[in-house]
């Protein structure tokens, strides 16, 4: 079996660390990035199972941009938004899941349990 690829968008450093910690724990394989321009060219580059992304996010490239950008290149990609808060009106990818913070290490896995692609 191989380890479901995850992208991880989230600004927060520690919300980050503790993120990746809990899903590789759980087997994942976590790529991550700090803001929408780091994850653009990871989505360029990478082909993974799942994306995690922040909504609000520093820069010019929020999460549901770049949840639509990697779509483009993978039209079926499942998408965990994490939100608190967000300046612009939602507009999520079909066939995603919305997740608000402050979540716990076991709900973003719950999470990713739900839509992440059963690998055989």
């Amino acid at each position: 079996m191989s380890a479901v690829r995850i992208l991880l968008v989230e600004d927060d450093p520690l919300i980050r660390e503790f993120v990746v910690e809990a899903l590789r724990e759980e087997g994942y394989h976590v790529v991550h990035a700090a803001n929408g321009e780091e994850a653009l060219a990871w989505c360029g580059r990478l082909v993974v199972d799942l994306l995690i992304t922040d909504v609000k996010l520093p820069g010019s490239v929020d999460g549901w941009q770049i949840a639509e950008r990697c779509r483009e290149h993978d039209p079926g990609l499942p998408v965990i938004y994490a939100t608190g808060f967000s300046p612009v009106a939602p507009r999520p990818v079909l066939g995603s899941l919305m997740l608000q913070k402050l979540y716990r290490p076991e709900d973003i896995v719950r999470a990713v349990r739900r839509v992440a692609p059963d690998q055989a």
